[in-house]
């Protein structure tokens, strides 16, 4: 757990790098890529699990997009999920859960 806390507070501390990009400016493809990035550090970069929990379609069946979204932006205590309101928006939150239900998308290939 403590290294996904150290993870998140370095992506946190490397913000000023996305300095002018405002949570509503993310595009789609910006999102996949923090979630596959930045989820992934801890969630396995293929979201089925690693220091955090599994974020597949089976894995979270039964939970609702607006309950995952209040997760994603206000964090879950007592773990080392953190807050991202600061960098998504309400609607980001609920399009990153709708995914998530959905079964989120492969990687494109290059």
């Amino acid at each position: 757990m403590r290294v996904c806390t150290k993870l998140a507070m370095l992506f946190i501390l490397s913000l000023p790098a996305w300095s002018g990009v405002g949570a509503a400016e993310l595009t789609a493809p910006e999102l996949i890529r923090l979630v596959r990035q930045d989820c992934g550090a801890c969630h396995g970069m293929t979201l089925k699990g690693g220091l955090g929990k599994p974020l597949t379609r089976e894995a979270l069946a039964g939970q609702s997009p607006e309950a995952l979204a209040v997760i994603i932006l206000h964090g879950k205590q007592g773990t080392a999920m953190p807050p991202w309101k600061s960098l998504l928006s309400e609607a980001q939150a609920h399009w990153i859960a709708e995914r998530l239900l959905a079964g989120f998308p492969e990687e494109p290939q290059p």
